[in-house]
């Protein structure tokens, strides 16, 4: 729509008064996907990337931040994210995202490539392959939930994981382990990429950034903790990659609730050159380059997904 295209350039110009718009994605399905219909299925995502395409100027998000920082943004500046290293991000994104020629970058929670698996999503498998019309989790004290159809799992899944979100890393493994055993599936093994798939993406022209080791919420573990995830989620892609990784994406990223001051101190220390997180907004000059925020449009119309995108800049003019 060229109306959109307009007015984003008149609310986010080029130079000083520039603003970056940067979306965040997580998984991209082959298929809709029953449990998750707000999430884009590949169909979905390629009329996304036409819209995004067509509307602004999509950059590498390190260039983007660069030009942010020097008040050389284009006009309609856009760059594009991904959270945690879904292996669909390999086997579906990206092929789109090469049609279409944008580049996108990659965070990478490390702990989980080469078959590991995230703790939320050893919930959501355990529902969605549960077979019983009940799930009786009262021996983990998490109650029981209907799951015989799929709004009952839906409801379930959001219920488990806003009570194991904000628990000690080990006991979210724990619980979520004894959680499959009480749902009594057995879990894929191949949800996240591997490391050949990593560096495949990066081959392709994207870029790779870190995202801790094990996606800890960073305000509920000590400093020491926090540095360790945030550095070695960096040294391990630097290796793997042999290049320096400047890009950090905060687990969860709500200012304040998720992480705190000292985790934007942390990330300055390590040697990252910008964080990211998922405040809605976009970032114009004098922003605070360790607290990038990012918003993507839950809309599946075009009117509505660009009005909502406007809405987004227009907030932060």
């Amino acid at each position: 729509m060229n109306l959109i295209r307009f007015v984003c350039s008149k609310l986010s110009p080029a130079g000083e008064k520039g603003q970056l718009s940067v979306f965040i994605f997580h998984r991209v399905f082959p298929e809709p996907d029953l449990l998750f219909p707000d999430e884009p299925d590949a169909q979905c995502f390629n009329q996304i990337l036409g819209w995004i395409k067509s509307w602004f100027n999509v950059l590498p998000l390190d260039q983007a931040i660069s030009k942010l920082k020097c008040e050389s943004l284009p006009e309609r500046a856009a760059a594009i994210s991904f959270d945690d290293g879904y292996a669909d991000n390999r086997t579906v994104a990206l092929p789109i995202l090469l049609r279409h020629r944008l580049t996108a970058t990659f965070f990478i929670a490390t702990g989980f490539l080469d078959g590991g698996r995230m703790w939320n999503d050893s919930i959501i498998e355990s529902v969605r392959a549960c077979r019983e019309p009940i799930l009786d989790l009262q021996p983990v004290a998490l109650g029981a939930y209907p799951v015989g159809t799929c709004q009952e799992k839906r409801e379930a899944i959001a219920a488990i994981i806003a009570k194991v979100k904000y628990r000690a890393i080990r006991e979210r493994i724990e619980v979520t382990s004894r959680i499959a055993t009480l749902a009594n599936v057995s879990l894929p093994t191949d949800l996240m990429m591997s490391s050949r798939q990593v560096k495949e993406m990066l081959e392709a022209g994207m870029q790779i950034g870190a995202h801790t080791v094990s996606h800890p919420i960073l305000a509920s573990i000590d400093l020491a903790e926090a540095r360790d995830e945030m550095s070695g989620s960096k040294i391990f892609l630097e290796n793997l990659l042999a290049e320096r990784v400047s890009l950090f994406a905060y687990p969860n990223g709500k200012p304040g609730i998720d992480y705190l001051s000292e985790h934007v101190s942390l990330a300055q220390e390590i040697g990252f050159d910008a964080a990211v997180t998922t405040a809605m907004g976009s970032a114009r000059s004098g922003v605070d380059l360790y607290q990038v925020p990012r918003f993507t449009p839950w809309d599946r119309s075009e009117l509505r997904f660009g009005v909502r995108l406007l809405s987004n800049l227009r907030n932060n003019s």
